[in-house]
């Protein structure tokens, strides 16, 4: 992307008190067109790859810092597909990915944030959670699992647990991949009609499409308690992959550029040791 046109895309697409978001299907920044998206990823790519290498050797330097980045949205908005699309261009080696599904019997022994916790990148490092602590809050309200008091402290819960995480070191970017009803039916179906993606498909997909309005409602409300400086919310536009995978690229280039993570000094004389590699000369 050319200088002069580096707009923000965190302030294109962060959410702010209400629930401000572009239609799923527009391209309120960047490229309009896959040939131009997928030429920009593959530069967002090399970036992003330079940014997340010093990020790690600022880690195995010392350095505290991290990144989480955080990816939530109803079925086939393509949590999936974005880690393999975005997270694939870095080394996997600074990467630690965690898919949160329904709580084990085992997890739901313990605090909701305890699984949370065990997962967290260390420093140096790129986290991801496809879905995330967020769950706690959705699926319980709209299925009505827990009294509605419970689900609603836990918007300060997860602030408060936010903050401490950034006061720690780690940059949080919350994700909302914004599927329109209409694109999803489409993705729904062609699980369906093509065997190699019915590994995919859930029949209780279709009991949460029958829910859409109450999710949607849900994550309006999570936007308006938790979307918070320290950590704001991102509505993706994810009816056009190939759009969805550029904006999640940039805004996590956007975030660790703003880090400037710097690789840490040599703790001995580079020059030194190059004489004494020059010295041992070609083994025989």
């Amino acid at each position: 992307m050319a200088k002069k046109d580096r707009v923000s895309v965190r302030d294109a697409l962060r959410i702010g008190k209400g629930t401000e978001r572009h239609h799923p299907g527009s391209f309120p920044i960047g490229p309009r067109k896959k040939p131009k998206a997928l030429k920009d990823l593959v530069d967002s790519g090399d970036r992003l790859a330079k940014l997340q290498e010093a990020l790690y050797a600022e880690g195995v330097g010392g350095g505290n810092r991290s990144v989480l980045l955080v990816l939530q949205g109803m079925d086939t908005s393509g949590k999936g597909g974005t880690v393999g699309h975005v997270l694939g261009l870095v080394n996997p080696m600074g990467v630690r990915y965690a898919g949160f599904k329904k709580p084990t019997a085992a997890e739901a022994r313990h605090h909701y944030l305890w699984r949370i916790r065990e997962q967290l990148p260390v420093p140096g490092q790129v986290g991801v959670f496809d879905r995330s602590h967020y769950e706690d809050i959705l699926v319980p309200r709209v299925r009505k699992l827990i009294p509605a008091a419970e689900w609603r402290k836990r918007y300060a819960e997860i602030n408060e647990f936010e903050q401490e995480l950034t006061g720690a070191g780690t940059t949080i970017v919350k994700v909302f991949l914004d599927i329109s009803p209409e694109e999803q039916l489409r993705r729904l179906k062609a699980r369906l009609e093509t065997p190699a993606k019915w590994w995919k498909y859930n029949p209780a997909d279709l009991d949460a499409r029958a829910q859409w309005n109450d999710y949607q409602k849900a994550y309006a409300d999570i936007f308006a308690n938790t979307s918070t400086p320290a950590a704001p919310w991102y509505a993706v536009p994810a009816d056009h992959k190939w759009y969805r995978n550029w904006l999640v690229a940039r805004l996590l280039i956007e975030t660790i550029e703003e880090m400037a993570p710097k690789f840490p000094p040599a703790n001995f004389d580079p020059g030194a040791e190059l004489k004494k590699l020059e010295g041992v000369g070609v083994p025989g």
